[in-house]
């Protein structure tokens, strides 16, 4: 079997490669890279050939939103074995890289789930991206799950700590009415990806947030203000806003597949991106876990705590394509560029990841028409699923 670091080729009936499908074509993988996609009949004979009956091979997924996976939640345990874990959980539904997420907690909560994205990006861990910062500046009235003691404002100190963290990707969410004019400038320009959630902003202080640097918003819809006819809110300045993007958590749960359709249709190409915010039952046995010393269990197929509340996801990035394409209606391209090559823009990181081309890193999903996923690969190294 062809290992990560030596040369073969992958053949497959369909390569999407972030802009297209490719009908009978091959990926030739050298040192860890894709090296060139060719027809079929142009395939090199001599190299070891993984040949694939049934299914697409899509660039492997990016999710900006993922606070735990395989029993694990990065706020229980923020360490770098936890993102090593919550890594290998996800890959079984075709995540490749992604942001571990820290939702509201303490400051020194805050400095370990650091040291722990940089001790895994040290050890080359690959996948782990960054970090996304969810919170602790919220606005308590839309906190959802986050606990509100752990909710705070945001002091200058905070802001200097967070501007200190230029040596990684870095998304923090937090909620504009709840920052100091200049505040989000700091951050912006100090390179992190500045988003809003949970949050109850009104349209006014959106539109002052985004001309500061503001660039994105934290699961569409929810925890935030909606849409009014007089009052547009959070919800109608993200839809209003072409320059800005939105990650939406595709699941059946937090958002009707009509909010989903009416997002996509009014942002652009590249500003909407699916995201899971998914927990610990990802990739994992249980259907229950402990969140603030509180029980989080599966309910129907949604997270709920003890008060109700939906808390966070129960899904992997497969089926939030598959229920974008299926119960949504968007088109299968579209939801795959969704899952990778947009979220790989976001971070800047979309001339190595999202697509399947010359140069660009052998991260690879393949699924079936059912939406499972019988392959990735991490590096040109393969793992076989289901």
């Amino acid at each position: 079997m062809p290992e990560s670091g030596t040369a073969f080729v992958i053949s497959a009936p369909s390569i999407f490669d972030g802009a297209r499908f490719l009908r009978d074509h091959c990926i030739v993988i050298r040192q860890h890279s894709v090296e060139r996609v060719l027809p079929l009949a142009q395939c090199p004979a001599e190299l070891d050939r993984v040949a694939l009956a049934t299914g697409t091979v899509a660039p492997g997924f990016i999710d900006l939103q993922v606070n735990g996976g395989g029993d694990l939640m990065f706020n229980n345990d923020t360490s770098a074995a936890t993102l090593a874990a919550m890594l290998d959980a996800h890959r079984a539904t075709g995540t490749t890289a992604m942001m571990p997420t820290l939702i509201s907690d303490t400051r020194e909560r805050q400095e370990l789930a650091v040291a722990a994205v940089r001790a895994a990006r040290a050890g080359a861990i690959p996948g782990i991206l960054g970090i996304h910062l969810e919170g602790p500046y919220f606005e308590p009235a839309r906190r959802g799950a986050h606990s509100a003691d752990m909710l705070r404002q945001p002091q200058p100190r905070d802001i200097e700590w967070l501007c200190s963290l230029a040596d990684l990707r870095v998304i923090v969410t937090l909620a504009p009415e709840h920052t100091r004019p200049g505040q989000i400038r700091e951050l912006a320009a100090s390179g992190i990806h500045v988003c809003a959630g949970h949050t109850n902003a009104t349209y006014e202080q959106i539109v002052a947030a985004a001309a500061e640097g503001l660039e994105g918003f934290t699961h569409l819809f929810n925890a935030m203000s909606p849409l009014a006819s007089r009052a547009p809110g959070t919800v109608g300045a993200a839809l209003a806003d072409a320059s800005l993007w939105a990650g939406i958590i595709a699941d059946g749960h937090h958002v009707h597949p009509a909010g989903i359709r009416l997002a996509h249709r009014a942002k652009p190409p590249g500003r909407l991106v699916l995201v899971t915010d998914a927990m610990a039952t990802v990739g994992g046995s249980g259907k229950a876990f402990s969140l603030y010393g509180e029980q989080v269990t599966a309910s129907g197929g949604a997270l709920v705590n003890s008060a109700g509340a939906l808390a966070g996801s129960a899904i992997g990035m497969i089926e939030a394509v598959g229920y974008s394409a299926r119960s949504v209606g968007i088109e299968l391209a579209e939801c795959l560029r969704m899952a990778s090559l947009y979220p790989a823009a976001i971070l800047g990181v979309d001339d190595r990841r999202g697509r399947i081309a010359a140069g660009y890193r052998a991260d690879l999903v393949h699924f079936d028409e059912q939406f499972s996923v019988r392959n990735t690969w991490l590096g040109g190294a393969r793992r076989q699923h289901g």
